[in-house]
């Protein structure tokens, strides 16, 4: 089969592999749509993956081809949603609830072949039917608004939140729609991009600026979000923060990047900084929520490329262009 492949740090390319045959619980499905995201440009720099070449890819959905020896949840033809992540289950942050942070974390197309590709192989566990009328190539959404879920399931944000989002791309516009839909006062938006910030107003953001000064919040944000993992913006919305307020680490940093805080205002002000990783019992909340219309495709998904032109996608996706972008084998 064809599959965009990570060479090495630095170097993407298409190849052809083998095609992927089910363990006795797994299933092979071939894929419909895969997105990229910032994780996958971290494992073009060498971040993240154990060791390449890796056939990247953890945002997608397809038809299931084939299925293993005890597979009996799943028939060919099933289309499914497939949520990437990989646990041991047996470590204490698996037995403690915490799958996200396992010891032995893995997942589909960050350390293992992704869907990037024609076919990609998946536990039975890990896929969730998709209703009629969701189109198998949008359900590559629901990864990332399983991210967000998730996002908000770390917070203790209250009904009638003043939010502040830094970042609209692809996340940072999810966390807008679930700020929306979970009761916030108002929900501002910061990015440098007026195309990406043009999307935010069309989704019904309060405010969209290139810079939280030109907003009026001098009391701060209940809740401020970072959906871009710069460090100049980190910087920025730690102080953006109100008493008894809320930073949530949302964006994913390169591995340097650092950001300074002030220990006595965390402590007189009662100020909470905390961070949300990956997918934690969220995959199906997120199905659920998509089904019901909580996105529009038609807005987050800007460009649908076939699979030939991964390399100039991840390039495109690189540059800041577009929003979701997917390929399509």
């Amino acid at each position: 089969m064809k599959a965009a492949l990570v060479e090495s740090v630095g170097k993407v390319g298409l190849t052809t592999v083998p095609d992927p045959t089910p363990g006795p619980r797994q299933v092979v499905v071939q894929v419909a749509a895969c997105g990229l995201c910032g994780t996958d440009l971290h494992i073009r720099q060498g971040e993240f993956a154990p060791s390449l070449p890796l056939v990247p890819g953890h945002e997608f959905a397809g038809e299931v081809v084939g299925t293993g020896s005890e597979v009996s949840e799943l028939a060919v033809g099933d289309r499914v949603a497939v949520d990437p992540s990989l646990y041991c289950y047996e470590c204490r942050y698996c037995r403690t609830g915490h799958n996200n942070l396992c010891e032995r974390w893995a997942a589909i197309g960050v350390t293992t072949a992704g869907g990037a590709a024609e076919y990609a192989v998946a536990p039975v566990a890990n896929c969730v039917k998709l209703p009629d009328h969701v189109r198998t190539q949008d359900a590559a959404l629901i990864e990332p608004l399983s991210c967000a879920v998730r996002g908000y399931d770390v917070l203790s944000s209250q009904l009638g939140a003043h939010v502040l989002i830094y970042g609209s791309g692809t996340m940072g516009l999810m966390m807008l729609e679930l700020a929306k839909r979970t009761g916030a006062a108002s929900v501002d938006v910061l990015d440098l991009n007026e195309e990406r910030l043009a999307t935010a107003r069309r989704l019904g953001c309060s405010a969209a600026a290139a810079d939280a000064d030109e907003l009026d919040r001098p009391q701060g944000w209940d809740l401020v979000v970072d959906a871009t993992g710069n460090a100049a913006a980190i910087q920025d919305g730690l102080g953006r923060v109100a008493k008894a307020g809320t930073f949530l680490q949302f964006g994913v940093s390169d591995y340097a990047t650092t950001a300074t805080i002030e220990p006595y205002k965390i402590y007189n002000q009662e100020i909470t900084i905390t961070g949300s990783m990956a997918v934690l019992h969220s995959y199906e909340r997120a199905a659920e929520l998509f089904a019901g219309g909580v996105l529009d495709p038609e807005i987050f998904i800007s460009d649908r490329l076939p699979l030939d032109e991964y390399p100039d996608a991840l390039d495109r996706f690189a540059a800041g262009k577009g929003r979701k972008i997917v390929v399509v084998p």
